[in-house]
């Protein structure tokens, strides 16, 4: 098996193991990290009923300015600002973090703290 298969295995099973424990209810919604290579994207997402109740992701027109990359810790902080910015239009102040899998560092952390400093609690 290559080393990037490996790595991707490895990351299904830390989502797998932290999901079982991290659920979104309606009072606190779950806020997904998912990163590429190219793009980072955060989802508000109500568990119970499956719902998303917010999205926001560097391929958002106006998020990012075009020519710029959107893989860096820069666009990471812009997506957590939105995704603040429309949750608490919703009235959702407080939500449960899933890193998905993700290390705690780089454009994850960036992300959150963003969110954070926008006004979400987590």
């Amino acid at each position: 098996m290559s080393i990037a298969k490996e790595r991707a295995l490895a990351r299904v099973k830390r989502k797998v193991r932290v999901r079982q424990k991290v659920r979104g209810t309606a009072d606190r919604p779950r806020l997904c990290v998912f990163r590429s290579a190219k793009h980072i994207y955060a989802q508000i997402i109500e568990d119970t009923s499956g719902t998303t109740l917010a999205a926001a992701g560097t391929v958002n027109k106006g998020l990012v300015d075009a020519g710029t990359c959107s893989g860096n810790v820069e666009s990471a902080k812009a997506v957590g600002r939105a995704i603040a910015k429309m949750a608490l239009e919703k009235n959702i102040k407080q939500v449960v973090f899933d890193r998905n899998g993700f290390l705690y560092h780089g454009r994850v952390k960036a992300l959150a703290e963003a969110a954070r400093e926008s006004g979400l609690s987590f």
